[in-house]
């Protein structure tokens, strides 16, 4: 878009020149004014330009690991040693402290089973059964009751 309003700007500073000098009447101040405009657009074009520049050489340089490997941009593990690397929270095995990759199903440390996290979000707590001694006392039964058996079936 910046481009795009430069291309026309010139194109007009170029149709005002002509028609100046057709004119034989030069307004100085109007063309450094469409020059300056210009070169405004142009000033921002090359700042944005060298920050795409920057980007894209960090993205093309690789870092190195610990261990003395490249490391590729948007690498969250060393492809030589398993580290992980960057700033990025890293998800571990929970049995071993291992990093595991995001697909990974089991540790390749230790073969534990890896849960994701929606699977702990849907596993239910285990609710222990209450024994009769965690109830309290229990009242004493009649036996008339229970030999006779329920009393609305009479």
């Amino acid at each position: 878009m910046i481009v795009k309003a430069r291309e026309e700007r010139i194109r007009h500073l170029g149709g005002l020149t002509l028609e100046m000098y057709r004119r034989s009447s030069f307004r100085d101040q109007l063309l450094i004014d469409q020059c300056r405009e210009i070169v405004a657009l142009e000033d921002r074009l090359s700042e944005l330009d060298s920050m795409l520049e920057t980007v894209a050489t960090a993205r093309r340089a690789p870092s190195t690991c610990e261990c003395g490997a490249p490391v590729p941009w948007g690498s969250h593990f060393c492809a030589n040693c398993g580290r992980p690397v960057g700033s990025e929270p890293v998800v571990t095995c929970e049995d071993c402290g291992h990093p595991l990759s995001a697909d990974a199903t089991f540790c390749a440390n230790c073969g534990r089973p890896v849960e994701s996290p929606d699977e702990e979000a849907q596993a239910e707590p285990e609710v222990a059964e209450p024994q009769p001694s965690d109830l309290g006392p229990q009242p004493a039964i009649d036996e008339t009751i229970l030999r006779s058996g329920d009393p609305w079936e009479r």
